[in-house]
């Protein structure tokens, strides 16, 4: 029936433009091959500017029982934990205990009606996207390390859209939709009841962007925040981007925040590479401009780097929907490390710092897609590995967990945040399966 009255109002938007010679909908289909579009030279298509980008909603449906994603050859699978509410981010506290963030968008302020807003919300809510946050942290415990979490306890309660969380020095930091928080923490706790202590304010509002992540410095002595854009390209005007579509910096002794690095759209899954030393972050680019543009991408971040947001994509190529422009900026625009395929929404990064996997996989990236809802063929819906060397990416990337997909098309799942644990096994939330994977290797 909701399929049918949206059909009915597509109609309806479809004729009211017609009257007026115009035809806002589009349903453009990707022409080049998903796997050039992977790599530090990706192959980039030209724009097709679309005034709503082309809806291919993959249906939010639940995990058949006994089901499970499928683990690529010489790796295997099984449920860490189940019964979560809408489980976003990972992280692994020094005794092995697991926090897993369990969240979604607040609300957003009063913006009034329009037909693409409403469209957008439906294709979100389509997608298993608009579920009420739990606002909660919550803590699985694997007691006699069979793979499996035995316990599963309210860690944390009543916190605004949490995200990121990073420990130090008997802290745990917390970055909120609009705010980065910290407790006190002591090993082995199950739960903390302290009230959280504000370290730094962070750009909220509207909150087209909402997840923040949140990493600590190797030397302890700062912190490091993501916080996404407040639109696609700057269409609210720029005055509502200030502080955002960027990395920022906290001095934990004196609580001064600085620009660290720019121009990232959407940055999340804040990551220290382990050969170099460099921070490294995924970042989802911008839509309407076609299924094959523009490939979300990890990067090592340069302090004071801009990276292209909103004036140019992918380096220096300019979005003329950007008006005005900035030369200047563009000319300082930073070609992204490795791009990872158009619209595949990729969230997670974690780099593979354990031996279980092996030598060939040592200080690689596991990267969370998950998943297109505006490309055709869809794209994304998995979780990839890429190879480095000398801290930098060296070859394609490797399917390491599929099968989020039914055979009919349908999301059973949607990988989010990704982490290596104690043990060395790869952990990957399912924000739409309310499940964390496990993937080892089978040998």
């Amino acid at each position: 029936m909701k399929k049918l009255f949206v059909l009915l109002l597509v109609l309806i938007v479809l004729g009211a433009a017609g009257a007026f010679g115009v035809v806002y909908l589009s349903r453009h289909e990707a022409t080049v091959p998903i796997a050039e579009t992977y790599g530090p030279n990706p192959t980039l298509a030209e724009p097709r500017p679309e005034w709503v980008p082309s809806v291919n909603v993959a249906e939010a449906t639940p995990w058949p029982e006994g089901t499970m994603p499928t683990a690529a050859e010489g790796f295997v699978v099984n449920e860490f934990a189940a019964g979560l509410d809408h489980p976003r981010w990972l992280h692994v506290l020094p005794n092995g205990d697991i926090l897993v963030a369990e969240s979604n968008a607040p609300p957003k302020p009063e913006e009034g009606f329009s037909i693409r807003g409403f469209f957008m919300s439906l294709f979100q809510s389509e997608a298993g996207a608009r579920t009420e946050s739990a606002n909660r942290i919550s803590l699985l415990r694997d007691e006699d390390g069979d793979g499996i979490a035995e316990t599963k306890t309210a860690f944390l309660a009543g916190l605004n859209s949490p995200f990121g969380m990073a420990y130090l020095d008997g802290r745990l930091y917390v970055a909120n939709a609009d705010a980065i928080v910290a407790f006190p923490y002591e090993e082995g706790v199950t739960e903390i009841s302290a009230a959280p202590q504000k370290i730094v304010d962070l750009p909220a509002g509207r909150n087209h962007h909402w997840t923040k992540d949140v990493i600590a410095s190797p030397d302890g002595t700062k912190l490091y925040a993501t916080v996404g854009s407040n639109s696609n390209v700057a269409e609210n005007g720029m005055e509502e981007e200030e502080g955002r579509a960027a990395v920022h910096e906290i001095d934990l002794a004196t609580g001064q925040m600085r620009l660290f690095a720019s121009g990232l759209r959407n940055p999340n899954g804040l990551s220290w590479q382990p050969d170099s030393g460099e921070l490294w972050v995924v970042v989802n680019e911008r839509d309407e401009i076609g299924p094959d543009l523009v490939p979300d991408y990890m990067t090592s971040v340069q302090d004071g780097g801009f990276y292209g947001w909103p004036y140019s994509w992918y380096g220096q190529n300019v979005d003329v929907r950007v008006d005005p422009q900035n030369p200047d900026l563009v000319a300082r625009a930073i070609k992204p490390d490795y791009a990872l395929g158009p619209h595949t929404a990729s969230l997670g990064l974690t780099f593979n710092t354990g031996d279980l996997f092996g030598a060939d996989m040592k200080n690689g990236a596991f990267v969370g897609q998950h998943g297109s809802w505006n490309r055709i063929p869809r794209s994304g819906y998995k979780v990839i590995f890429v190879p480095f060397a000398n801290g930098e990416p060296a070859g394609p990337p490797r399917d390491i967990l599929t099968g989020f997909l039914s055979q009919d098309e349908k999301a059973l799942g949607r990988p989010v945040g990704v982490a290596v644990d104690r043990n060395g096994a790869l952990l990957v939330a399912d924000d739409v399966g309310n499940r964390i994977w496990r993937v080892v290797p089978s040998r």
